[in-house]
């Protein structure tokens, strides 16, 4: 009679998860395998890859306050309201999840492009407010997504307390709702600058690609790898390594809700 495994999970299913695991590991290890290392400080610090690092940095950063300043009250509207057509809007909402990036950024071209919609208003295509724009654009559901997720989880029942004692429903939202969805609410910003960071379709599309202007650092990548292949393995290594740390700094920040959850079970 076979033993059952520590996990207490079918044997086949561990084995398939390995597999998984291997077909996201390898391709990164075969990357890192090419790595010129004995060139690599020179490699990731010339002047066009530190001006698209550097791009990426203020522009992602300057995408992920749009998306909380955009994404909370949207998040809580789909989460606490209840009106026609919700469901639509929502997935309006997170359409540019599955939305093909060039198609995000044509979308953005022919509204806010010199013939676009409001072009003559806002008229910011192929400038950084264009790869800001790009980036909000595609990293936004991923903090509605996130938040949306955490309100519905947490319930109303703190926030009908404090309506009982007397608080208004701003400081309601301030006091009671965001802290109390806090952890989401990081974690879905970390989230939101890890897609902005790693945008590029919207962003070619929609700003192109200037130096020191817009092409940030995945379309740098994509442009070494033409004309310096070992300069964009190099740029892909330190963007996968910004990665590896927001990923591991969104998942330390999730870590407080799923204790209290729990704590609670």
């Amino acid at each position: 009679m076979p033993r059952p495994s520590r996990l207490g999970l079918p044997r086949w299913i561990i084995a398939v998860a390995v597999v998984g695991g291997l077909f996201v590991v390898l391709p990164l290890v075969a990357l890192i395998a090419r790595v010129d290392w004995a060139h690599f400080v020179p490699l990731i610090t010339s002047p066009s890859s530190v001006d698209a690092l550097l791009l990426s940095l203020r522009t992602s950063v300057a995408a992920t306050l749009l998306c909380i300043v955009l994404g909370v009250p949207m998040a809580t509207v789909l989460a606490r309201g209840s009106f026609p057509g919700q469901r639509v809007i929502r997935a309006l909402v997170l359409l540019p999840l599955v939305l093909p990036p060039v198609v995000g950024g044509l979308a953005l071209l022919y509204l806010f492009g010199r013939r676009g919609m409001l072009g003559g208003v806002f008229d910011v295509a192929f400038s950084t407010s264009a790869v800001i724009l790009a980036q909000t654009f595609v990293a936004l559901p991923f903090l509605v997504l996130s938040l949306e997720g955490a309100l519905r989880t947490a319930g109303t029942r703190y926030e009908a307390v404090a309506a009982t004692l007397g608080a208004g429903p701003s400081t309601v939202l301030f006091r009671v709702t965001l802290p109390l969805v806090l952890p989401a609410l990081v974690s879905g910003a970390i989230l939101s600058f890890a897609r902005a960071l790693g945008e590029f379709g919207a962003t070619l599309t929609f700003a192109g690609s200037l130096q020191g202007v817009t092409r940030t650092l995945p379309l740098e990548i994509y442009l070494q790898r033409e004309t310096d292949p070992a300069a964009a393995v190099a740029l892909s290594l330190v963007l996968i390594a910004v990665a590896v740390v927001v990923v591991a700094v969104a998942h330390g920040a999730g870590e407080p809700a799923r204790r209290r959850r729990r704590a609670l079970a």
